[in-house]
């Protein structure tokens, strides 16, 4: 039947999962960190989702597409029962810190998601922060990784080589939209990583702020090679 149901274009979307929230039908879901309509008969038509989105990367279109469905919608919230709403890995929290066992360090890992193509745009925990934006292998490299680099910052982390994101424009959004003190860059000496920086450097220089940046660059037997602010 021709109807009105929602588009996603994917070239605007930055995967930060809010759509995925607000559509509390389940027809929204995150596919290789970019928000996609799972199923038609899902779709209300009635758009919930788009004033969620921070890039207006969802319009209405009228197209031919299954009937809504309700009580397949119904039977699908039931099924989902406390993770209606999205991935739970995807949802914003502020994580507490808890006494580390004996013999261990506490994480210094404040807030959840900490995967870059995953973390809300929105996310309360920005505002005020110093950011660390770190690459994958990092944390694996450096020993001390927690102490002396996440200690007291929100922690993000990613690879330009493994996810199929735009970390510029998401970074740009936001620098735009949160009150963010500091950005930290931790990279790894190897070529992909010089991907993240640049995405890093083009945020900051596109939000118009001035937003004290640090590059910290280790290499792969663990070692800081170098510091530039």
């Amino acid at each position: 039947m021709l109807r009105r149901i929602i588009h996603i274009d994917q070239a605007l979307c930055n995967g930060c999962g809010l759509c995925v929230s607000a559509c509390h039908e389940g027809a929204i879901g995150l596919v290789n960190g970019k928000a996609q309509l799972l199923r038609d008969d899902y779709c209300d038509g009635l758009g919930d989702c788009l004033p969620a989105c921070p890039t207006g990367a969802i319009t209405f279109v009228e197209r031919e597409a299954a009937a809504y469905d309700e009580a397949a919608v119904k039977a699908n919230q039931q099924k989902r029962g406390a993770h209606a709403g999205g991935c739970p890995g995807s949802r914003a929290s502020v994580r507490e810190t808890e006494a580390p066992a004996a013999g261990s360090s506490p994480s210094q890992l404040r807030q959840w998601p900490v995967q870059l193509r995953l973390a809300p745009v929105a996310a309360p925990w920005l505002d005020g922060a110093d950011v660390l934006i770190a690459a994958d292998c990092a944390a694996y490299a450096y020993g001390s990784f927690h102490q002396d680099f996440m200690q007291g910052r929100v922690t993000l982390i990613g690879c330009p080589k493994l996810d199929d994101a735009d970390y510029a424009s998401k970074l740009r959004d936001m620098l735009l939209l949160h009150d963010v003190r500091s950005v930290t860059v931790c990279r790894m000496t190897v070529p992909c990583c010089g991907g993240l920086e640049r995405a890093v450097r083009s945020a900051v220089a596109l939000c118009g702020k001035s937003i004290p940046l640090r590059v910290v660059t280790i290499d792969t037997d663990g070692s800081v090679v170098s510091e530039t602010e």
